[in-house]
């Protein structure tokens, strides 16, 4: 059960920390709307990490028999996915910083409410592959000899959820002015060397 809880909350961490286009977004949105728009909208997000938490943590379950013959090269393979998924973000942010090849805001439309606003951050964020990709090497990486129970998947998907949601909202929260701190250069570098620090721990955990 704790061990649920843990791996939940660094995958909920690990994919939310980063911060790109969605979270430059969900700041920015915040800041010329309203908190209740910007939590709205965090919400979004963080209900699709916890949707592709839940698809990681049942699709890997349902493939663990068939997968245990080959359970050290899917070990393997599943640490490998998260090493490069950690090494291509931290690699990407140091090469933004250097050059100083921020993405250009774009256009928006007026204002949405907060139930579009929710919407819409949860489809955008459903269309990110790098979220499924993550979630399921994760869980077929550490899993895959011992099933979750349904109430460890249960624990996992809430702690993920929970995870991302706390980041999220502390963006939402922080409005312009976090915006300002964590969009800029060094704040995009520092984000992504951080989540990077974590999935890399996650990869070297599902070797040990």
């Amino acid at each position: 059960m704790t061990a649920a809880l843990v791996a939940g909350l660094l995958a909920g961490y690990g994919i939310a920390v980063p911060v790109g286009a969605v979270a430059t977004y969900l700041v920015s949105l915040t800041a010329r709307t309203s908190l209740r728009t910007g939590i709205c909208a965090a919400l979004g997000v963080a209900t699709a990490d916890g949707l592709y938490a839940l698809v990681a943590a049942l699709g890997g379950s349902a493939l663990a028999p068939a997968l245990r013959p080959v359970l050290t090269p899917l070990r393997w393979a599943s640490a490998l996915v998260l090493a490069v998924l950690a090494v291509r973000g931290a690699v990407v942010a140091v090469r933004r910083y250097r050059d100083h090849r921020l993405a250009a805001p774009r256009s928006t439309p007026p204002p949405p409410s907060p139930a579009r606003a929710y919407l819409a951050l949860l489809g955008i964020t459903v269309l990110n592959p790098t979220t499924v990709i993550y979630f399921t090497a994760l869980v077929l990486g550490t899993r895959a000899t011992d099933p979750l129970s349904p109430l460890e998947q249960g624990v996992f998907v809430l702690a993920a959820f929970a995870a991302s949601a706390s980041w999220q909202l502390l963006l939402a929260g922080g409005g312009a002015l976090l915006g300002r701190v964590l969009t800029g250069h060094r704040g995009r570098l520092l984000t992504a060397l951080v989540s990077s620090g974590v999935i890399l721990a996650l990869a070297v955990r599902m070797l040990g």
